[in-house]
């Protein structure tokens, strides 16, 4: 065996017609070199394996690529860690294993990534959130996407216990303490969900300390001059909004409801508007009836005078009260600041600042109107009953066993309600005093039977 030289490695090649050569160093034994057919020359190193008495070959590099002393240092490297005992197949194995895993944590960050806490709650709303009522989804979404707006685009694992409290924290200090809970209760619902199906580890929102702060329980009540203010003030905002706002107040129907009311949930002749069971707090359809102001305000919108025949109703999925391309008004703080400003104009024509201070409209949000409608219906005589079916409510005075068995709705008696409530408001709109003698129909049907 020669010495390897760049000299003879240069000269070195295959015998004729052979497919390659191989030849080792006398200087390091256990180096050698094979050329092949093609003209290249790649450094080896040979060792016995004490385990199998089997001759084991590794590459080392292409000469060229590394000279020949790197060549020799790095087998003696090799053999030496042989001699002190180490498995080279083990350790190439373990290498081997140690480069996927890196590849695998390497392509899981990038679904990680991918996983944003955009793309989370998308997901939750779709194949969770469908089953629920649109209103809680629509609202749990945007809880969430309001609260974590700057995490949207990050990746839903990287969103921590620590910047989940510090943004409940912020709700809490701008009292929105009912907010925070609300928010909470979606996130560890939302995060819950993904560890469930195996696409997050952690849910940030579990086993954080119960929100501190008192809920605001609103027991806001208009008075009659306060619901003059409000329908006053509602005329004068362009429409749609306005005519919303003043066929809440005659409904006593919730915002959402009567802003996504379309054609086709009104009976031809105008006297009833059903909402269907999805668009509901509770899920079941409801019939509201309409009273003549109400009735007013739709002729208004089909541009029919009172007493004229009705034409044919739009189609019935327009919405009544929508805006340009039928979307549906969303933007009741610009409606409530409109109408505080119409309000403080008409106190600004009293004439002494005793007046405008003594008439001011306190806080108030539209809501407060179901509150005030079934409030002044109990005083005029109306039984409890018949107000918690107005409203719509799932529970109320009949609760229990006797819910099981009385499946009334009370219509005649809604329909009485209503229109009382109407011409109340509309005495009130007038500055009039309003106090409709009203009896209930229980009543008046036991007088007439007494005749």
């Amino acid at each position: 065996m020669p010495k390897l030289t760049d000299r003879f490695i240069l000269a070195f090649a295959p015998a004729e017609g052979a497919k390659d050569r191989l030849t080792f160093d006398t200087e390091v034994k256990g180096l050698g070199l094979r050329a092949t057919s093609s003209g290249t020359k790649t450094f080896i190193v040979q060792w016995t394996d004490k385990a199998t008495a089997r001759k084991v070959r590794e590459p080392i590099g292409v000469w060229g690529a590394i000279t020949l002393e790197q060549a020799r240092e790095a087998a003696r490297i090799r053999l030496g860690r042989v001699a002190a005992g180490f498995n080279p197949k083990a350790e190439r194995t373990a290498r081997a294993a140690e480069e996927a895993k890196q590849r695998e944590e390497v392509a899981q960050a990038k679904i990680d990534a991918a996983f944003t806490l955009e793309a989370l709650i998308d997901d939750w709303a779709r194949l969770h959130l469908s089953s629920r009522r649109p209103r809680y989804s629509a609202e749990a979404q945007r809880a969430l996407r309001l609260t974590f707006k700057a995490q949207l685009g990050r990746s839903a694992a990287t969103l921590r216990h620590d910047a989940v409290i510090a943004a409940l924290d912020n709700l809490v200090g701008e009292g929105k303490a009912a907010t925070a809970r609300l928010t909470m209760a979606y996130g560890r619902s939302c995060y819950g969900w993904a560890v469930k199906r195996r696409r997050l580890v952690l849910n940030p929102f579990a086993g954080l300390p119960a929100i501190e702060g008192s809920s605001t329980s609103r027991d806001r009540v208009l008075s009659d001059e306060e619901i003059g203010q409000a329908w006053r003030a509602a005329v004068k905002v362009p429409a749609p909004h306005g005519p919303l706002v003043r066929f809440l107040l005659l409904t006593l129907a919730r915002r959402d409801e009567g802003a996504r009311m379309t054609w086709g949930e009104i009976a031809a002749d105008l006297s009833t508007w059903t909402q269907p069971g999805e668009r509901t707090k509770n899920g079941k359809p409801h019939v509201v009836h309409l009273a003549d102001p109400a009735k007013a305000i739709l002729r208004e919108l089909l541009g029919v005078p009172e007493r004229k025949p009705l034409p044919a109703l739009p189609p019935a999925s327009q919405l009544i009260f929508g805006l340009a391309r039928n979307r549906p008004i969303t933007a009741f703080s610009w409606i409530k600041r409109e109408m505080e400003a119409a309000i403080a104009a008409e106190l600004e024509m009293r004439p002494t600042r005793a007046d405008r201070t003594a008439s001011a409209l306190a806080a108030w949000v539209l809501h407060d109107f179901r509150r005030s409608g079934v409030t002044w219906l109990a005083g005029a005589g109306f039984p409890p009953h018949v107000a918690d079916r107005l409203l719509n409510h799932v529970g109320g005075t009949i609760s229990g066993v006797a819910a099981v068995y009385q499946r009334g709705e009370f219509l005649a008696e809604r329909k009485a309600a209503l229109d009382a409530w109407a011409v109340h408001v509309v005495a009130c709109a007038g500055g009039r005093e309003a106090t409709p003698k009203v009896t209930s129909l229980d009543s008046e049907r036991k007088r007439r039977r007494a005749r």
